[in-house]
């Protein structure tokens, strides 16, 4: 098989959209996951896509047209790959919201996915999404989104829509309604303590209402997440279904 020139420009244009993409999806960004292992697999799934594309080369002019190329190319898998992860944040808001309400707000952690620190129960939840995710092969979708993506999106004919920024503010509305649904149990069940430590307040104020307080918090914030744990799965099922509506609304905006 012989390779020409075009082909070898042709086959990094397809690799710059897909290491953008692994460097900014979820599970791939991880910083756990080896670099080699990243570099190597969008190689192997570079050389897959040049061999089945029918696509031809863009035409450029010079250096610069080819640079130009190059940087659309690597937006564009940076952009489909930051949408499907940014509605992982979903969880930290949420997770941060509880540990607010239950008093664990001063227990931080690291999270292997934002790389920032967090608190336990974000921490906790964003485990279980991910091992999710895992189980029911949601990273094999969104290999093949990537994958699509170059029938719905030639290489070289991606178009920047400026009114993408209404794809933010759709997902910033989203980002609440999703996230107050899932802190809602808890905050219902706080919600219920703190009125019966005001009665108590009320009615025995010799009484020390915040010792008193913190502790009935966390048992209480502690019984209702073991109740509601089992909920976790349709918790990742509006996820998922996040990252996926994120990603069809990025690839439209690029057409």
């Amino acid at each position: 098989m012989t390779i020409t020139l075009q082909d070898f420009e042709f086959f990094l244009l397809i690799l710059v959209r897909i290491t953008g993409f692994m460097m900014t999806a979820p599970f791939f960004s991880l910083k756990n996951v080896p670099f080699r292992v990243k570099v190597g697999f969008s190689i192997l799934l570079a050389i897959i896509l040049l061999l089945t594309s029918t696509d031809q080369m863009p035409e450029y002019t010079g250096v610069i047209g080819y640079s130009i190329l190059v940087v659309k190319e690597a937006i564009v898998g940076v952009v489909l790959g930051f949408f499907a992860n940014i509605a992982y944040y979903i969880i930290s808001f949420a997770g941060n919201f509880m540990d607010m309400e239950i008093g664990f707000s001063m227990v931080n952690q690291l999270d292997p996915v934002s790389m920032i620190q967090t608190t336990i129960t974000s921490n906790l939840y964003g485990y279980l999404v991910i091992l999710i995710m895992l189980v029911t092969n949601l990273h094999h979708m969104f290999i093949k989104a990537i994958a699509d993506s170059f029938q719905i999106v030639p290489v070289g004919k991606a178009v920047f829509d400026p009114m993408m920024y209404q794809l933010m503010l759709r997902f910033m509305t989203d980002y609440f309604i999703i996230g107050f649904r899932i802190v809602l149990p808890i905050f219902a069940a706080i919600l219920l303590v703190n009125t019966i430590l005001a009665i108590l307040a009320k009615i025995a104020p010799e009484m020390n209402m915040f010792v008193i307080g913190m502790q009935m918090k966390v048992l209480v914030g502690l019984f209702v997440m073991s109740l509601v744990i089992e909920l976790v799965p349709s918790v990742a099922d509006f996820i998922f279904n996040e990252m996926i509506a994120m990603m069809k609304a990025a690839i439209e905006f690029f057409y």
